[in-house]
């Protein structure tokens, strides 16, 4: 068993590694889907088929989930190993935080009921994962992804599993459900020495060899124990009924506290049912300065930002997949990591699918080709005092590259035919995609830019 979870764990993380470092143009050849095996993207998106099976696989395996699906239980579980060939038997059994954990799921189940899951994921263990690799991949908000990996590490080299069982939500909630679940490990008294091998090699401290008891809420299903054990004093299957254990299923107050907290889960989702440069042809090549919108372009598919905010975990695949690196995560605090578009590298181009096949939690909806064209994430203002058309008369790019025919170039003065030609917007047809943006010879603002809709409209 801990093999077959060894080479299960070591696939999902090269392949979920994979899907936030590599290059957009890889990164559509790898399989996506191990992204909608997570549970929060699963919840979000009301996948009822992952729901259904990370409840069977952890009410029949106990939390196997942390050990082979979970990239930053993984990913932790890869220095927890690298620590121990410097010090073996480090570990003692401790009781759990129980005063850390359950107030910090409810504040998280709290927080995306409210709306608020761009800051709910910050502890989300697959969007923290996804957000450390790309940042460190493409050196993008490193001030981010540093600190984020100095603690993850430092908590799994000084603490084991100190993060999933006390901090991370899925964990904590995981581990309700684990206490129910039919196969688990269980200790032989009559076996056992007394040794305690397994207490400390047990990264989740949830042995306590005195007692002769495993807390299953902490045991993340390693096999790690059953490694160790010399005597075979520690078997994983059904719990015989004469085994000491510290099962929960008849305590009230534990299966109260597993209803309340499935409840909460269950309002929450009924609740929320490098670098390319272009100088357009006239002007130096200087790096474009995103302009101040009054409103973000979210990504087609999104619906708007309330959407987008009730469902997105800011895990980052999207980022990674714009070939055309027009998504971007955001710093504002209010919508901390949230994707959103802008056109100083690239502009959306009405062929690119990537961002709703990737996302696993349809925050950002799949859609085809034909549909993208018809969604309006935005509409192009114009200002006149930064176009090059306005002052020379030499400039019609915004209405050369605009791919709906939106723009239009239009006689300053109309009584006047020979006046300079500026554009002018059909908002009726401009659907936001940025290319006059993109293309606008204006630097370091673009004479053209798009305005975000707070809801997509849809032709």
């Amino acid at each position: 068993m801990k093999i077959f979870r060894i080479i299960v764990a070591t696939i999902v993380i090269v392949l979920l590694t994979a899907l936030f470092v590599l290059p957009a143009d890889m990164v559509s050849n790898l399989p996506d889907r191990l992204a909608t095996l997570q549970l929060v993207p699963a919840i979000l998106a009301l996948n009822v088929v992952v729901l259904a099976f990370l409840l069977v696989l952890t009410l029949v395996c106990g939390r196997l989930y942390c050990s082979i699906i979970c990239p930053l239980g993984i990913f932790q579980d890869l220095f927890i190993r690298l620590h121990s060939r410097f010090k073996r038997n480090r570990f003692r059994f401790a009781k759990p935080l129980k005063w850390v954990r359950y107030p910090v799921l409810v504040a998280f189940v709290a927080l995306i009921v409210a709306g608020f899951t761009s800051l709910a994921a910050l502890i989300e263990p697959y969007s923290v994962f996804g957000r450390m690799a790309h940042a460190l991949s493409s050196l993008s908000l490193w001030y981010v992804a540093v600190p984020t990996f100095v603690v993850i590490v430092l908590f799994a080299w000084f603490g084991g599993r100190l993060y999933c069982n006390s901090v991370c939500p899925v964990g904590t909630f995981l581990g309700i459900l684990s206490r129910f679940s039919l196969l688990r490990h269980h200790i032989d008294v009559s076996k056992c020495t007394g040794c305690q091998r397994c207490a400390r090699n047990c990264k989740a401290m949830c042995i306590d060899p005195k007692a002769h008891r495993i807390d299953y809420s902490r045991c993340v299903t390693c096999f790690d124990c059953i490694d160790n054990c010399r005597e075979g004093a520690i078997r994983y299957g059904v719990v015989p009924k004469h085994t000491n254990t510290n099962h929960a299923t008849s305590n009230d107050k534990s299966r109260r506290t597993f209803l309340s907290l499935a409840g909460l889960v269950a309002v929450s989702t009924i609740a929320n049912a490098q670098e390319k440069r272009g100088d357009g042809g006239l002007a130096n090549i200087i790096d474009k300065r995103e302009p101040a919108r009054k409103a973000r372009i979210t990504p087609p598919g999104s619906l708007g930002w309330r959407h987008l905010q009730q469902h997105c975990t800011a895990c980052q695949l999207c980022v990674n997949a714009c070939k055309n690196q027009v998504l971007r995560p955001s710093t504002d605090l209010t919508h901390w990591m949230t994707p959103y578009s802008s056109f100083e590298k690239g502009w959306c181009r009405p062929e690119c699918t990537a961002c709703g096949d990737v996302c696993p939690t349809d925050a950002i909806q799949p859609f085809t080709r034909e549909e993208k064209t018809a969604i309006h994430t935005g509409h192009a203002v114009w200002a006149g005092r930064y176009c090059v058309a306005n002052h020379e008369g030499t400039c019609d790019n915004c209405a050369r590259h605009c791919p709906t025919g939106a723009i239009t170039m239009m006689a300053k003065r109309p009584s006047d035919p020979k006046s300079f030609k500026i554009p002018v917007v059909n908002r009726e047809l401009c659907i936001g995609c940025g290319a006059c943006e993109y293309v606008c010879p204006a630097r370091p603002l673009s004479a053209i830019h798009v305005e975000g809709h707070e809801v997509h409209q849809v032709n």
